[in-house]
């Protein structure tokens, strides 16, 4: 039995979200693979190789350079047992047919296909689990046993237990209801893998990136977010970014201060936006609408500020705060 982990990368380093798939693996007991499929992959290859717990991550490599020398780098990490590239053209915008294609590619050596619940994960699994006609199993939180698995349904207000009798089992994995696993000290060997050719069913136009200095939401250890209550977008930075500046916080926002246009849409923490799970949490002028709470209630400690003593958002937080935020926050920022 061998899982194989979808490793989610900027073609250079593997990215945070990998960690945590790849702890969800292990619990499924036998070896885990990485597949890391891009484009000039060779150094995410090698970070992958270094995984604590991997055995192997595949380098899929259509012209075979990058991937001796992501195979050579990792032969030197101590302790490397092996490593798998695929690096292609076609794979290089990660479009979700190619990338279905690569999985597919080597899927028949594995029993467990895990990818992370991740917007890229969600965009490939579904395509993988349809080619292989097996019913995909979203969003896990725990791993009971190697065909038994525990994900939360209902906005997170019940937990279902789900067991596949299928011969694949295709997986998305809630990175914040599993530890990352160390990123160093592993020992996988590295192999490569003959990558795919352009399926021609998308094409890559363009991509427009938020560039922020502060942390990235999903991999943030605290976490500032606001709420409708704050009125305007200047208000919103007036008040919520010196905070999260003082913390070296992410910042976030409800869906209903998005919707209202004072925080862009990538800052949206809940159900239909990111789910999060720092160290901290700081929420303030924010209900908490069961969309909201489903998006942050495992964070390790939440500070909840709210001038409204019965908003449901101090029925999750550690720590609550019954005070107008316009006073309470810019009080927090000079004390801090």
């Amino acid at each position: 039995m061998t899982a194989l982990v979808i490793a989610e990368h900027d073609h250079a380093t593997v990215k945070p979200a990998t960690l945590n798939t790849v702890t969800a693996a292990l619990a499924c007991g036998g070896d885990v693979h990485v597949l890391v499929a891009g484009a000039n992959a060779a150094e995410a290859g090698k970070a992958a190789a270094q995984i604590a717990g991997v055995a192997k991550v595949i380098v899929a490599d259509s012209a075979g350079a990058n991937a001796a020398e992501a195979g050579k780098a990792a032969a030197q990490i101590a302790g490397v047992a092996k490593v798998i590239v695929a690096d292609s053209p076609s794979l290089a915008e990660n479009l979700a047919e190619n990338v279905a294609a690569q999985v597919l590619a080597i899927a028949s050596n594995y029993s467990h296909i895990l990818f992370p619940s991740t917007a890229n994960g969600k965009n490939v699994a579904p395509r993988v689990a349809a080619k292989l006609d097996v019913a995909q199993i979203s969003d896990i939180t725990k791993v009971d046993s190697p065909d038994t698995f525990e994900r939360p349904i209902y906005a997170g207000n019940a937990i279902a237990t789900v067991q596949s009798s299928d011969a694949t089992k295709v997986i998305t994995v809630r990175t914040t209801g599993f530890d990352a696993a160390v990123a160093t000290g592993g020992s996988a060997a590295v192999e490569t893998a003959e990558g795919v050719a352009d399926s021609g069913k998308s094409s890559f136009v363009g991509r427009e990136v938020t560039k922020s200095e502060r942390p990235e939401l999903t991999a943030a250890k605290i976490i500032v977010s606001g709420g409708r209550a704050l009125g305007s977008a200047e208000k919103f930075q007036e008040v919520m970014a010196p905070l999260a500046d003082k913390l070296n916080a992410g910042l976030g926002a409800s869906r209903a201060a998005v919707d209202a246009g004072y925080a862009p849409n990538d800052w949206q923490v809940g159900q239909t936006g990111k789910i999060v799970a720092p160290q901290l949490y700081i929420a303030a002028g924010i209900s908490g609408a069961i969309q909201h709470l489903a998006g942050m209630k495992d964070s390790k400690v939440i500070v909840a500020i709210n001038k409204d003593e019965e908003a449901p958002i101090f029925s999750v937080a550690d720590y609550g705060l019954v005070a107008d935020l316009f006073t309470a926050v810019p009080e927090l920022v000079t004390t801090l």
